[in-house]
């Protein structure tokens, strides 16, 4: 919160499913100051979208979080496989929620969206997408056929640097190229900033364990992407594909 991070996201099976009851117990009277999203689908025996168990997942979140989220994502319904009937009740269940008083609003989190992509949903309120650098055209192309067709309120991304910032190919090449040159930027910086234009999202969720990382991301915020570059980048990934 000192650095300006005003909204937490989590699932209700991290932390080996006591991510909810770990959140309040740390942040205690400082969770309702944040803007709070959560996921459900995962279960200890697996994925599921029966609508039974997302509606009693929701409920659960409610009572171990202590609070009503901001958001409940339905988690990866790709993992499923659903069709377009399942994937409607489930969003339902969700948007029930969401009418109910159990959240503010609902969306889908999506880690593999090219099966989604012929599904009819009701429009979400937000849209969650893996996004950066590491992302293939593939996927990527995939979530934006999702935002034309569910036009979602608002996009996430997540997984902006594929897992960890020590991955080999951030020392392979100066991610700095993505930006306008105003002004210097670190590796870690331009790769950050760089991934709110594939696709465009207008919020990205990163980990929360290393206070001076986190510093180094919010300071990325005021730099400038380089659209056309972008753009050539796009095109080099279509043609490698």
């Amino acid at each position: 919160m000192d650095l300006g991070v005003t909204a937490l996201d989590t699932a209700a099976t991290y932390l080996g499913c006591r991510s909810h009851e770990v959140l309040r117990a740390t942040a205690g009277d400082l969770v309702p100051r944040f803007a709070l999203s959560t996921k459900v689908g995962y279960f200890e025996g697996g994925h599921s979208l029966a609508p039974a168990r997302l509606r009693k997942a929701v409920e659960q979140a409610v009572m171990e979080l202590g609070r009503e989220p901001d958001v409940v994502l339905l988690h990866n319904p790709e993992h499923s496989q659903p069709d377009a009937e399942a994937l409607a009740k489930a969003c339902g269940v969700l948007t029930d929620a969401a009418t109910g008083g159990l959240c503010e609003s609902w969306g889908i989190s999506t880690w593999d969206p090219r099966s989604l992509v012929d599904l009819a949903a009701p429009p979400p309120d937000v849209l969650m997408v893996r996004c950066g650098l590491l992302v293939g055209i593939d996927v990527l192309e995939a979530a934006e056929a999702l935002v034309t067709g569910w036009r979602p309120r608002q996009v996430w991304g997540m997984s902006p640097f594929g897992g960890s910032t020590s991955e080999p190919v951030w020392e392979k090449f100066d991610p700095a190229m993505f930006l306008r040159r105003t002004s210097p930027a670190s590796r870690v910086q331009a790769t950050f900033r760089a991934a709110f234009a594939l696709p465009v999202v207008e919020a990205v969720a990163v980990g929360t364990d290393n206070r001076e990382h986190l510093r180094e991301l919010v300071d990325s915020l005021e730099l400038e992407v380089d659209d056309q570059v972008v753009r050539e980048y796009r095109q080099l990934l279509r043609q490698a594909a």
